[in-house]
């Protein structure tokens, strides 16, 4: 099984979202290195995706999809408004918690804002 972080950053009732070329809207994380905290990779796959800085991260849940085990983390982000792609990702964006099932995201992603969204 793969374990992995996924960070919200919720604003506004927006959350961010980000994609790789010609891939599907998700939310911002990645694998759990070896000897790595599932916080900590949330924090460094969020700065490495978005150039985010959190100063802290709220652990939600663990959600299983498919043979993925995702650790889920609301972040406490410093700079919310420098929010840019970096690395692998090719765009990210701020958009309406209540209208991310329009973009066809990952069952993954849905099932994550749904559980969240729930908890507001």
């Amino acid at each position: 099984m793969k374990i992995r972080a996924t960070v919200i950053c919720e604003q506004d009732r927006h959350i961010l979202l980000v994609r790789k070329p010609r891939g599907r809207w998700a939310l911002p994380g990645g694998k759990v290195e070896p000897g790595e905290t599932a916080a900590r990779a949330a924090t460094r796959e969020l700065a490495e995706e978005t150039a985010l800085l959190a100063y802290d991260m709220l652990y939600l849940m663990a959600l299983r999809c498919g043979a993925t085990l995702h650790h889920v983390y609301e972040a406490s982000v410093i700079n919310l408004d420098q929010a840019r792609p970096q690395n692998e990702i090719a765009d990210c964006m701020w958009f309406p918690l209540d209208a991310v099932q329009n973009l066809n995201p990952s069952d993954a992603t849905l099932r994550i804002v749904r559980a969240f969204q729930r908890r507001l």
